[in-house]
């Protein structure tokens, strides 16, 4: 990975941890999910004509990504039914970079040195370890299994987006169609199951949920890019220092308390970085 790829989707992660702490706007979870997917949606259709379309070989491929991100939301939406953000997130995402880089090489050949495998197990490990912070050892059984499955979600719409957007020979094209195809699906989802209250419930925050919206999209677009010019698996691992920012936005800007467990995931994913980079 060259160092602009490397500050690119370090940049991703900070904005990624961003909209995290911005979409926190007093509506459920389901309700902020689908903000956000449905800006990132009215976004996506705006951007639309000023890129070219994918390869018609791609198709396959966004429509298959986006149904995986509504299968994701879903499911990590459900795993915070059963337990807390703490608990759920790192660990809903901390173990998808492992699963992409055992898929990556037995699927799509994408070995790695020694060094880039520890790179991308140190990111992994401190993710989850963040967990611990949460109580991890509390975490109910089906917290567990929602959040595991939301893990496997993440990687396979990871492995897809990469194969997909080379194929497509165009990231912006592809990521775009990807965004308006989720964006469509989790509408549809919500007037099935919700009515249309679900979309008048979003009018307040629609601020909150502009700027959250914008900056997932331009997290995600980036790693698409990446995808496109580096092995997934360090692409993934990369992206889910996010964590890491999250954890010092929380710190240092929402003066929030950082345990001993914090500072040991952190001191992981920075050595992980660290190794990326040797």
């Amino acid at each position: 990975m060259d160092t602009v790829v490397f500050l690119a989707v370090l940049g991703a992660a900070v904005m990624h941890a961003g909209w995290n702490a911005i979409v926190k706007v007093g509506l459920d979870r389901f309700s902020s999910i689908l903000l956000l997917s449905m800006v990132q949606g009215v976004m996506a259709l705006v951007l639309l004509p000023f890129f070219a379309a994918p390869l018609a070989a791609a198709w396959p491929w966004v429509a298959a990504s986006a149904l995986l991100h509504i299968g994701y939301k879903l499911f990590l939406i459900r795993a915070y039914q059963h337990g807390d953000l703490s608990q759920v997130y790192p660990l809903a995402r901390g173990t998808a970079p492992l699963i992409v880089a055992l898929a990556g090489a037995i699927w799509l050949g994408e070995t790695m040195t020694a060094g880039k495998t520890a790179a991308v197990a140190a990111i992994a490990i401190g993710v989850i370890v963040m967990s611990r912070n949460g109580g991890l050892d509390r975490l109910p059984r089906k917290a567990l299994l929602y959040a595991l499955g939301t893990a496997c979600f993440t990687a396979s719409y990871t492995l897809v987006d990469g194969v997909g957007a080379r194929i497509a020979e165009t990231a912006s094209g592809y990521v775009l169609w990807m965004f308006a195809g989720d964006a469509l699906g989790m509408t549809g989802f919500a007037l099935a199951t919700r009515g249309r209250g679900a979309l008048a419930r979003l009018l307040p925050a629609w601020r909150s949920g502009l700027a959250a919206g914008a900056l997932s999209l331009g997290s995600y677009w980036i790693a698409i890019w990446a995808f496109t010019l580096a092995p997934l698996a360090l692409v993934a691992a990369l992206r889910e220092t996010s964590v890491l920012f999250a954890m010092l936005i929380g710190v240092f800007v929402l003066g929030e308390r950082a345990n001993p467990w914090r500072w040991v995931s952190a001191g992981l994913i920075l050595s992980g970085v660290a190794l990326m980079r040797l």
